[in-house]
């Protein structure tokens, strides 16, 4: 029933013009256009991402929202090279080496918005590098 629905990532925001300006221009997805909630929405892939207005933070502790790429070393500095800065970790199961972490086939590298939502970017072609 819901495999071939529209889906929408909802974001939660407490500085509506940073947040916009770093999805816009730090994160390359073009001008957002206005909700119907005071909310800025973009068109990603086939699915939208919006940011939605909140008077006090409510950031999750888990992966908010992952872009798949092509590759993810050559993303990482390119948004870098826009002002993004890359998460490290070192957890057990969890361990980031210039800010990737390999698990399975699949590369990983993280960051977080300006409202502290946590982002990734992930590419399953680990077997090609």
């Amino acid at each position: 029933m819901l495999r071939g629905t529209h889906v929408t990532t909802i974001l939660p925001v407490v500085d509506m013009q940073r947040a916009r300006r770093f999805y816009e221009e730090q994160l390359g997805l073009g001008p957002g256009r206005p909700g119907s909630m005071g909310d800025v929405l973009f068109d990603v892939g086939g699915a939208q991402v919006a940011l939605s207005p909140r008077a006090e933070p409510t950031t999750a502790r888990h992966t908010a929202l992952s872009f798949e790429v092509e590759d993810v070393a050559r993303e990482i500095h390119d948004l870098e090279g826009r002002g993004v800065r890359f998460e490290d970790y070192d957890l057990p199961g969890l361990r980031t080496v210039q800010h990737v972490c390999v698990l399975g086939a699949e590369r990983a590298a993280w960051f977080k918005d300006t409202e502290g939502n946590t982002l990734c970017i992930h590419d399953a072609t680990a077997a090609k590098h």
